[in-house]
């Protein structure tokens, strides 16, 4: 491995896709001395390799939804723009209604969306039946669904940055962690890693469910939780239907998709403490099998292929931040997405971008996912699975 650089004009802590997009997107716009540093072998290989890799508008906030408006297309685009395939495809997201609060919480979310020109369709019971009738929905009363919602690769894009940001000029290491962050003056002034120091004019904290460790380096706390979310991959299912849709049972937070010959499921724990445990919990393993066979039994004649867990990264209001804290004016965060991050990772990158160089974002007034928030009153996120 190469040293590390003695100083840099911005340093981007994390290697997911949120600091791959950042660090893409200021070499984008010229900024060559960048270096982005990743504590573990490979960069994307936390949170964001580990996720279930949905995309989506279906979203229960304007913020939200505008976000996916801006970052959903700079996917579709990504192959032509990057360089790099990214397995897109649009097989739409279901989410099933099983109880009267979440149909009159889907029937406001949908107003929300077709009032920001998102035309998710409403599904009375019947017609989740007709259409996709290998789920076994007898209690579902309604759904929506969006056929512009699918999925991505994120080891794809997470590559697809890293390579663009390289070949502009910025420089990225692995098993470069941040060990401690100088602070003085009401500044942020360098970053310590095992591989020696880098004092750096700007530092961007994109290190996903460990933010909150970074922004306590820093002395610039922040309300980020770290919770274990697991899934499973199944053998080959001849019977699935090819346009099965990511299907989400939203009152169990157990989720389907397609994924290779098979299917890609998890189920989040209600009751998960918070840590950075990764392992797998084999007892919720067998609560979530046996509810996903319950909803699919089709799911019965599956062998399991893989099994993994990862970590979201849950803010209060289940929104992220993104910006300056107040103890630091070149100490920028961009955090909290608490399960959907991945989708949003192009626009944050660029949004990043342009508070660093421009003093703020102008793509998107993102100014109610400032960390001030916190000390008034805050908007939840209702679609978070």
């Amino acid at each position: 491995m190469s040293a590390l650089p003695a100083s840099a004009q911005v340093v981007v802590i994390g290697g997911g896709v949120m600091g791959a997009s950042t660090a893409y997107h200021l070499a984008a716009r010229g900024v060559r001395d960048v270096v982005l540093l990743e504590s573990q072998r490979f960069f994307g290989q936390g949170a964001t390799g580990k996720c279930a890799g949905g995309i989506r508008y279906q979203f229960s906030t304007a913020i939200n939804i505008r976000l996916s408006q801006l970052s959903l297309p700079m996917l579709d685009r990504f192959e032509e723009e990057i360089g790099q395939a990214i397995g897109l495809r649009y097989d739409g997201y279901l989410l099933l209604a099983t109880n009267e609060r979440d149909v009159a919480t889907f029937q406001r979310n949908v107003e929300l969306q077709h009032s920001l020109g998102v035309p998710t369709e409403w599904l009375d019971g019947d017609e989740v039946r007709r259409r996709v009738p290998q789920l076994a929905a007898g209690d579902v009363l309604a759904a929506t669904f969006h056929a512009g919602d699918g999925l991505a690769d994120p080891h794809g894009v997470v590559a697809g940055y890293i390579a663009a940001a390289r070949r502009l000029g910025a420089r990225a290491y692995n098993e470069a962690p941040v060990t401690g962050i100088d602070a003085a003056g009401g500044r942020v002034t360098g970053v310590h890693t095992p591989l020696g120091r880098i004092a750096c004019e700007t530092v961007v904290n994109a290190a996903g469910p460990w933010a909150g460790v970074v922004g306590a380096m820093a002395g610039a706390p922040l309300p980020i939780t770290p919770v274990r979310r697991q899934m499973v991959t199944t053998g080959p299912l001849p019977a699935l239907a090819p346009d099965f849709p990511f299907v989400i049972d939203f009152a169990r937070s157990l989720y389907f998709h397609r994924e290779g010959e098979g299917l890609l499921t998890g189920m989040s724990n209600p009751d998960q403490a918070p840590g950075f445990d990764e392992s797998v919990d084999e007892e919720w393993e067998l609560t979530h099998l046996e509810a996903a066979v319950t909803r699919l039994p089709l799911l019965a004649e599956a062998g399991l292929q893989a099994r993994w867990a990862g970590l979201y990264e849950n803010t209060p209001d289940a929104h992220p931040i993104i910006g300056r804290v107040p103890q630091f004016d070149n100490f920028v965060v961009v955090t909290g997405f608490s399960g959907h991050g991945f989708m949003h990772g192009p626009i944050a990158g660029l949004l990043v971008s342009e508070i660093v160089l421009d003093g703020q974002a102008h793509t998107l007034d993102i100014s109610e996912l400032g960390y001030e928030r916190f000390a008034g009153r805050t908007t939840r996120e209702y679609n978070v699975i």
